[in-house]
């Protein structure tokens, strides 16, 4: 039986403000936003990614103080490139470290405006085995 991680609830405050930060500046696709009586979420998804971020007032995101969800981790084929991304779109992340010289050693991190940390993992593999096949990517709609 497969078991898939698809989506990570990402306390915020202010709910606007988190979808034009994971929107504009990280890059991730806005898939929905919804409001009715009860509630008002977004779902966003990073390019390439087989999973989306939730952000809102449904129970479960009450449940967690906003800033509080640490160490949620990307993976990239070029952490510099991502990282010069990110800063064109004025995130402010952290410096590249490197632990180890091999694949999957390289790091850089940001945070949202709530204070919920992220790390960036290089992982040049991803440029030729990304998790989700390019041509799977089209089938489905996503932006390739």
């Amino acid at each position: 039986m497969d078991w898939t991680l698809e989506v990570v609830v990402v306390p915020v405050s202010d709910l606007a403000a988190s979808i034009a930060f994971y929107r504009d500046q990280v890059g991730f696709d806005l898939d929905h936003e919804t409001r009715d009586e009860h509630m008002h979420v977004a779902q966003l998804t990073p390019r390439g990614s087989g999973c989306s971020i939730v952000l809102g007032t449904l129970p479960s995101q009450n449940q967690m103080a906003p800033g509080t969800l640490h160490g949620l981790q990307l993976v990239v084929a070029d952490a510099a490139a991502a990282r010069a991304e990110l800063v064109a779109r004025g995130v402010e992340p952290s410096e590249i470290t490197v632990f180890d010289e091999r694949d999957g050693g390289t790091f850089f991190g940001f945070s949202d405006p709530d204070g919920n940390t992220w790390a960036v993992q290089q992982l040049k593999v991803r440029a030729e085995k990304p998790l989700i096949p390019h041509e799977a990517r089209g089938r489905f709609g996503a932006e390739d």
